[in-house]
């Protein structure tokens, strides 16, 4: 159900606030400590951000594809690691209990993850399978009323602070690939699933993934995703469309931001007697990165509200993924070249989200199978 346009416009304005004012003055430190203060988690549950996306009936705000891009485009406008946060509540990590959870898996699940009392933490790659999604090797035995889980999960975010785990293990097999591969939700507090040591990473400080390990863990059938085995690898697929528009629309808000501290940065630093921006060179790179930007805010947008309208997106939603996350790589490199030497350095932003931005590429299937997945939908669209 979709807000009124007054009430969206209110919501989208208190959350540019709340970035401008509250989160961007702690980006260094979030950056230095490794971790987001638990007062500003805290206040992100209390502004509904943790249930973007889960319907109202179970505490969320429900809101739209459209409704959702346009906060995140906000959230973009700071470090990503706040919303990282919350992202796997709104994205992966509710949204498979949403498409195809049983009414008794919503009623337990979705309320406490609306409310950011429970963290939801997506558990699909594996050491040998990320992008072959189908290629799965953790099992799910069925033994009496329970199913055993082994298998080691990698790169799992929020994995430390998650209190249940969605996860793709094999209860068919391996020649069947992805027909084989179920979804279960996993209570973090089961006996058998111990934690890898934390993912030192090239950026995103504060945002923290690591490995999960399940050793001969005893799950009750009925946690079985919809009841029905074999539907986990169709499950991950339903819910990539909205995950790849939520990460473009992120990469846009962070494509704003490079631009403003680079046209900032312009106006302000001086060399052969003038402003830099008025070098036609640097002006060439501000129009490149405006021009992109705004492309890629055009194709979110647009295929947001094909979503809304019932229309397939998965194509769409592919080719946004891959524009906009290589066209935010392609800002910052412009922003740390804009700034010069004072690119180079941490005490300018430029520098950490030249790093941060690298990860879009990565997630949620990389800028590769976006294109397997445009160039399949064109050659089966023109058959």
């Amino acid at each position: 159900m979709a807000l009124d346009r007054d009430t969206l416009n209110q919501f989208v304005d208190t959350v540019r606030r709340y970035v401008r004012d509250r989160l961007i003055p702690l980006e260094m430190q979030v950056a230095e400590e490794d971790r987001i203060p638990e007062d500003v988690i805290d206040e992100m549950k209390d502004m509904g951000l943790f249930g973007l996306s889960i319907p109202e009936e179970f505490g969320g705000l429900g809101l739209t594809m459209s409704e959702e891009v346009a906060v995140i485009q906000e959230m973009g406008y700071t470090s990503p690691v706040f919303r990282s946060m919350f992202g796997t509540n709104v994205g992966i990590g509710s949204q498979g209990i949403v498409i195809d959870g049983t009414q008794e898996q919503k009623a337990r699940y979705l309320p406490l993850m609306a409310s950011g009392e429970l963290i939801g933490s997506f558990a699909l790659t594996e050491p040998d399978a990320g992008s072959d999604a189908g290629s799965v090797a953790t099992t799910a035995r069925l033994d009496g009323d329970h199913y055993i889980i082994n298998g080691n999960k990698r790169y799992i975010t929020n994995a430390p602070r998650a209190g249940v785990f969605t996860v793709m293990a094999r209860t068919g097999t391996r020649e069947e690939g992805g027909r084989g591969v179920s979804a279960f939700l996993v209570d973090a507090n089961l006996p058998g699933i111990s934690l890898g040591k934390p993912d030192k990473k090239m950026g995103q400080k504060g945002a923290h993934t690591c490995d999960v390990i399940f050793e001969n863990v005893r799950v009750p059938a009925e946690a079985l995703i919809g009841g029905v085995e074999g539907q986990g690898f169709k499950t991950a697929m339903k819910v990539l469309d909205r995950g790849r528009l939520h990460i473009s629309a992120l990469s846009v808000g962070t494509a704003k931001r490079l631009i403003d501290e680079s046209v900032t940065y312009a106006l302000q630093r001086k060399q052969f007697g003038t402003e830099i921006a008025n070098f036609q060179l640097v002006q060439a790179m501000l129009a490149d990165s405006q021009t992109e930007y705004y492309a890629g805010k055009c194709m979110v947008e647009e295929t947001a509200r094909s979503c809304d309208a019932g229309e397939p997106a998965p194509m769409n939603a592919a080719s946004c993924k891959l524009y906009c996350t290589e066209m935010v790589g392609r800002v910052a490199d412009r922003a740390v070249q804009i700034h010069g030497g004072a690119g180079y350095v941490s005490e300018y932003c430029v520098e950490r989200f030249y790093r941060d931005v690298r990860l879009f590429r990565l997630y949620e299937g990389t800028s590769q199978i976006q294109q397997l997945v445009i160039a399949k939908h064109m050659l089966r669209n023109m058959g």
